[in-house]
């Protein structure tokens, strides 16, 4: 008969009980301000530098493999996937997570004043704190997303330093931050004054990410904080039509934009800036179905993957996305206000060069243009598509039929490799 050590059977008769499985042990990590008065992301007593994308349901061993070290999200279990199979697979790549845990928001009527409310929100963080709190491949708690949008009660500052001293209570290895639309001064008043339990505070800018470490200079933050969501030129900061319409950028200029601000924005700034996350690393509506995701709704890669595999691993990906112009429509570009008959035939085209040689396929459509009105990245519903207006689909250059109602709409162009990269351009246009 096998006998155990009292120490090993102990283990043993442990491992049992937990369902075949030892007990997840916490990484820690903390925030270090370094002799020189610069901060570092200690993770294991190492530096951590994050280099991470906000995920929504992309295929996280394909951002693994493009260099990334860490994701985040925006809830506990609202993604593709709960946080649980999210910080397995994760950890499976050798990757962290900064789990976000959804905090409700003035803009859909929270009442911050009502402590009741506050008191059952506040629960629910502690529930997903001691669900997750243990795992290895966690990094940091995001706690909400974006909470000054539209705020005017400074009390959700309270509740979020409320939920940071209860998960430094609870959990005392992983730091906590919470996320500020641009650089709002007002929020930040509120966040330095009422949320000092905070490790750190976290900066979603687009276009204006440039200009953020001057607004922090100006401001006189001197504390760590992080990028937690950059990369495209967000709808409000570009040209609108006539009608109101905002002017998309390319794929390529798209990719021009993520390169731009990580040389002037996040590279240059090691002294308190400890990590970003660029976004986004997969696809969702918010104006068009192309503003914002890095890949296409059909799951092909766009010129953003490539700056990104650079600036993660210092060399371009084997094989290279597409390059497009803007859409020449009626021999206009899109910032000359098209207007269109209802009923008349229309040339468009666009350039497009591959830069491996691989033979490109196109396809266009007409969509009507978005009505959504929402903002802080709220769900929108996906302009019906317009069938029957373009003769030649697959060709470079087309022949638009303007539709028959009047109103405005939006020409979309596509460009394939046929190796899973994929080039973007649309252009507005108003039927009279």
């Amino acid at each position: 008969m096998q006998r155990f050590p009292i120490i090993g059977s102990l283990l043993f008769i442990f491992t049992m009980l937990s369902g075949g499985q030892t007990a997840a042990k916490p990484v820690h990590v903390e925030v270090s301000k370094l002799p020189d008065g610069s901060y570092t992301l200690l993770r294991d007593g190492k530096p951590y530098r994050v280099k991470g994308a906000g995920v929504d349901g992309a295929d996280l061993a394909t951002l693994a493999a493009h260099g990334a070290n860490s994701i985040r999200t925006w809830s506990i279990d609202g993604g593709a996937l709960p946080a649980k199979a999210l910080l397995d697979k994760a950890h499976e790549l050798g990757m962290t997570v900064s789990l976000g845990i959804d905090f409700a928001r003035e803009r859909h009527c929270f009442d911050y004043n009502d402590k009741q409310a506050v008191a059952a929100q506040l629960e629910k963080v502690k529930a997903s704190v001691l669900a997750h709190k243990d795992h290895p491949a966690l990094l940091t708690w995001f706690i909400g997303n974006e909470l000054n949008f539209d705020f005017t009660n400074p009390k959700v500052y309270d509740a979020v330093n409320e939920a940071a001293e209860l998960i430094k209570s609870i959990d005392p290895h992983h730091p906590t931050t919470t996320t500020i639309a641009g650089f709002d001064k007002k929020a930040m008043d509120a966040v330095t004054s009422r949320a000092t339990a905070l490790d750190f505070v976290s900066f979603q800018l687009y276009a204006d990410v440039v200009n953020l470490p001057k607004y922090i200079e100006k401001y006189g933050y001197k504390g760590p904080y992080m990028i937690t969501e950059w990369g495209a030129v967000g709808h409000w900061e570009v040209y609108k039509t006539k009608w109101g319409a905002p002017v998309e950028t390319t794929s390529s200029e798209k990719a021009s934009n993520y390169a731009k601000s990580f040389v002037k924005a996040i590279e240059p700034q090691a002294r308190q800036l400890i990590g970003n996350y660029v976004f986004l690393w997969g696809q969702k509506q918010e104006r068009t179905s192309t503003w914002y995701g890095m890949f296409l709704d059909s799951g092909e890669r766009t010129e953003a993957v490539d700056v990104m595999h650079y600036v993660w691993k210092g060399k371009w990906p084997e094989n290279r996305t597409p390059r497009v112009s803007p859409i020449g429509l009626d021999d206009k570009v899109a910032f000359d206000n098209v207007f269109l008959f209802s009923g008349d035939s229309y040339e468009a085209t666009l350039n497009a060069v591959d830069p491996d040689g691989d033979p490109l396929q196109f396809r266009w459509e007409v969509r009507k243009e978005s009505t959504a009105t929402e903002v802080g990245g709220d769900r929108e519903v996906v302009p019906e598509e317009v069938p029957g207006l373009i003769k030649n689909p697959e060709a470079q250059k087309i022949t638009l039929l303007a539709p028959n109602e009047p109103g405005a709409y939006r020409l979309y162009a596509f460009v394939y490799d046929g190796k899973g990269n994929a080039a973007h351009a649309n252009f507005p246009f108003f039927v009279k």
